[in-house]
């Protein structure tokens, strides 16, 4: 990424198209939480990576912890689908990004943990992932390792995803 900031227009236009995904009982269990570069937040989500992820997220300009709500606070049942809702919401929220030229990259690799803690995550959230959100940089500010690694991913056969009828391996 360029390091370069988004403006508060691009990064609500992620956000809003987030608020408009699909879930079960229109609960909308999604939170975001977020962090800008060069603001007094950003250190706190940053030292959440992991190290590999801290080298390529440095010129990132925005990083977002999504957590979702597990209970139905009014029925006190729990949200069931709460992580597939809020996968909807992150699914949303990368495309809208990529239509709008950025980079929009979801991540694992974060202490969990801790950023239920730094981030004060109240007990009826799960935490559920991290991204990296910025412009895109050049290919040769990247280090050897990590431009080795700027190809599209392979994918797994739809013959190996999609099974109709009953599960068989």
């Amino acid at each position: 990424m360029s390091g370069e900031p988004i403006s508060d227009e691009e990064l609500l236009r992620l956000f809003e198209a987030a608020r408009w995904a699909p879930s079960a009982g229109n609960l909308q269990p999604w939170r975001f939480l977020y962090a800008r570069r060069d603001t007094p937040e950003w250190p706190l989500y940053f030292e959440l990576l992991n190290p590999g992820n801290q080298t390529w997220c440095a010129t990132a300009a925005v990083l977002v912890v999504f957590i979702s709500k597990t209970v139905n606070v009014d029925s006190g049942r729990p949200i069931k689908t709460h992580s597939y809702d809020t996968g909807a919401a992150w699914g949303s929220l990368a495309l809208q990004g990529t239509i709008s030229g950025l980079i929009v990259h979801g991540m694992q690799g974060f202490n969990y943990d801790r950023a239920r803690e730094v981030l004060q995550v109240p007990a009826e959230f799960a935490v559920e992932a991290m991204a990296a959100i910025g412009r895109p940089g050049r290919r040769e500010d990247l280090s050897d390792s990590l431009q080795a690694r700027e190809t599209p991913s392979d994918r797994l056969l739809l013959s190996e995803t999609v099974i109709e009828g009953k599960y068989r391996a």
